[in-house]
């Protein structure tokens, strides 16, 4: 593959990833503002923080590679309906119905780095894949303090 066709298709994989970064950034601040539960504000800007480390390496790394990074967010029907489901929730006060819609919405945030992996064998870098990997890793331990919240919530309430 050709150097500028390959730093185009790592760039665009690249600024995927990094309009799910806003997307998360954006969800979690406003989560913040809207929860009343004291628990879960420091968690979700904890996880913001993780889309704001992440989206800063990406964002290096578009650079470096000569592209333009995404400044906007990437909502996909299926993100929007995650957000409107945790607004209502929290809304609600209900703390359950919050963290079952937060992991709805990182699984998609899991998902989207699992395909960028796969799909990137061909032309990922391995210093590209361990930023991704450890990327991931990251957005793993976020995915799985909610469900050990969730879980833990939903035995407080049977």
């Amino acid at each position: 593959m050709h150097t500028t066709m390959k730093n185009e298709k790592i760039s665009i994989a690249l600024n995927h990833l990094i309009a799910l970064h806003n997307d998360r950034v954006e969800g979690y601040e406003s989560a913040v503002n809207e929860t009343r539960d004291l628990e879960l504000k420091p968690l979700f800007l904890r996880f913001a923080r993780t889309s704001i480390d992440c989206k800063a390496e990406l964002v290096l790394e578009v650079t470096r590679l000569g592209g333009a990074p995404a400044r906007g967010t990437q909502i996909s029907a299926k993100f929007n309906r995650i957000w409107v489901n945790l607004k209502t929730a929290l809304s609600n006060n209900n703390q359950t119905v919050i963290l079952e819609s937060l992991e709805q919405g990182e699984d998609v945030a899991l998902n989207a780095y699992t395909e960028t992996l796969k799909d990137g064998t061909e032309y990922l870098n391995p210093a590209q894949q361990k930023m991704l990997n450890e990327q991931h890793v990251m957005l793993k331990l976020d995915h799985d303090a909610i469900n050990e919240l969730r879980d833990k919530s939903l035995i407080e309430h049977d």
